[in-house]
């Protein structure tokens, strides 16, 4: 599932949580799909989700509570409520209790698609946890929580290069324009290099992929 977007669905209709894994699989998203409150709180609190999409109405834990205790435990991942609920004074609770947008039922497609995008590239944008090959980069604290290993700390300039990386895994960048974002007060593009070799060297070499004749890239996600 390599730079695939990961959605957790949560809903308790099994035939629309199937249709909306289909929709979404098919957009060339990973999906998981849970039927209940207390499973949505495990998988939430067990992986990481580019972003929720959780219906209100659902058994053991009704869903603004499994959101509000996601946000508790530090959880950021954007969610979208998707609910039956969708008057004014629903929509309000539930953006004020820790949604980033909400949509009523029944809904439009297309619409619900643009607004999963939205979410997913103003999380992309603005968060600190970036996504990397066999791991996390939390940048706040320069540390690389690796999937199986120890947690890797990387030098200041070590780390905008792969946070710059993350927040486009799917970009190709020239010397010259991690340069200018990254290494702004470097006169030579062999900065770049030389940076590649030291995460490499940390991180292994899948962190950071070579596209020849043209720069870098972040490595595959799995």
């Amino acid at each position: 599932m390599s730079d695939k977007c990961s959605v957790l669905v949560v809903e308790d209709d099994a035939a629309l949580a199937s249709m909306l894994t289909e929709l979404l699989e098919g957009e060339g998203y990973a999906v998981v799909a849970v039927h209940d409150g207390q499973r949505a709180l495990h998988e939430g609190l067990s992986r990481r989700f580019d972003v929720l999409l959780l219906d209100r109405g659902l058994p053991a834990i009704e869903g603004l509570d499994v959101l509000g205790r996601l946000r508790a435990k530090g959880v950021t991942t954007p969610a979208l409520i998707l609910s039956a609920l969708s008057n004014p004074a629903d929509r309000v609770e539930g953006l004020d209790r820790g949604a980033e947008d909400y949509l009523g039922k029944p809904f439009d497609i297309d619409e619900l698609l643009a607004r999963l995008r939205s979410l997913v590239r103003r999380h992309t944008a603005v968060s600190d946890t970036v996504k990397i090959p066999g791991g996390v980069l939390e940048s706040t604290s320069r540390t690389v929580m690796l999937d199986a290993g120890p947690v890797v700390v990387l030098s200041e300039r070590e780390c905008e290069l792969l946070l710059h990386l993350g927040r486009s895994p799917r970009q190709i960048f020239a010397r010259d324009a991690l340069v200018h974002h990254v290494f702004t007060e470097a006169d030579d593009d062999g900065i770049v290099d030389t940076y590649v070799h030291y995460l490499r060297k940390k991180l292994g070499r899948a962190c950071v992929q070579t596209v020849r004749g043209v720069g870098y890239r972040l490595g595959p996600l799995r």
